[in-house]
Order: structure tokens, then C-alpha cells, then sequence
């Protein structure tokens, strides 16, 4: 049974009454669910009458088709409304594996072997390439470990490698 969708017009702040037409329930109802969903929390005006708004009216919407349609009990759709509301503000950044990288493990690198295999050969140095820098043993053993975990990442970000 597809429902059609609820257009909710363009305002900022809507009576109970406005979100009970929209949503399809009383107002007994909508009060009963402000107690039971703490993302729900319309605004009180001096009054003392609620004003949702426009957040409010979707979560409202959203409660009505986890209870009513989707059948869940209020614990459950108080999760998983919870469990949504982390997706959304979760960074989006891919799961990369956690890279395990040990010392016996790595080996050199190719990326200063390639440096210096793109110089021209011959008897004397190049004019306009560099040579490598020269560095201590400390100094190169913590370049090569930096240089593995960057070819990891890069071999990581392919995009057509399989994922795991």
C-alpha cells in the first residue's frame, strides 16, 4: 500500500493543529510522541501552544511510517530515528581498512628507486634534474616507512580495486 507523499508548504512555524492535518494523527497523539522521541521538541510560544517547525513536521512524518507502516514499537523506532540521525551527521569518509605495517615487513619502496631511474645515464650528473638528497640511515628508514604507507593509500584508492 504506497502512501503519496505529504507536501508541507513553505513555512516556518506550523500549529498542532497544521501538523495534525498533515500527519494524519490527533493531537493527543503528537503530544504522546514529544514524550516518548526527544528529537522531537517543538518550540512553546508565550502562549504556551506548540510551534513546530518544519524539522518537526518531517520527523513527525517519519515516526507515523516507522509506527504505522513499518510497524515498529516506540523503542524501536526511537532507535532507529537515533540510529539515522548518526548516519547523517557520521563524516563521509570511505572505511579504509586499518593499515598493519611492520618494520620487517617493508620493504624499499619504489618511489626512490623510480626518482632516480628517470635520470638521464651517462658520465656526468644531469644539469637540470637533482640528485636525490642525501640523508642519514634514521632519516632514510623513517622516508621509506612514510613512503610505504603512501603507496598503501595509493594502492587503497585505486578505483578498480576490489573491496574487501
Amino acid at each position: 500500500m504506497a502512501q503519496e507523499p505529504v507536501v508541507i508548504p513553505e513555512k516556518i512555524y506550523f500549529k498542532i493543529g497544521e501538523v495534525c492535518d498533515l500527519v494524519g494523527v490527533q493531537a493527543h497523539v503528537l503530544r504522546y510522541w514529544e514524550t516518548e522521541f526527544p528529537m522531537l521538541s517543538p518550540q512553546k510560544n508565550k502562549s504556551g501552544q506548540r510551534s513546530y517547525r518544519r524539522r518537526d513536521v518531517e520527523v513527525t512524518l517519519r515516526i507515523k511510517q516507522l509506527l504505522y507502516n513499518e510497524m515498529f514499537t516506540i523503542a524501536g523506532a526511537r532507535k532507529k530515528l537515533q540510529s539515522e540521525a548518526r548516519e547523517i551527521n557520521r563524516p563521509k569518509t570511505p572505511d579504509l581498512p586499518a593499515a598493519t605495517v611492520s618494520d620487517d615487513t617493508i620493504q624499499a619502496p619504489t618511489l626512490f628507486d623510480n626518482y632516480i631511474e628517470t635520470l638521464p645515464r651517462g658520465p656526468e650528473p644531469p644539469t637540470t634534474a637533482s640528485a636525490p638528497p642525501e640523508f642519514s640511515g634514521d632519516q632514510r628508514e623513517a622516508l621509506k616507512t612514510l613512503a610505504a604507507h603512501l603507496l598503501e593509500l595509493r594502492e587503497m584508492l585505486q578505483p578498480n580495486r576490489p573491496q574487501m
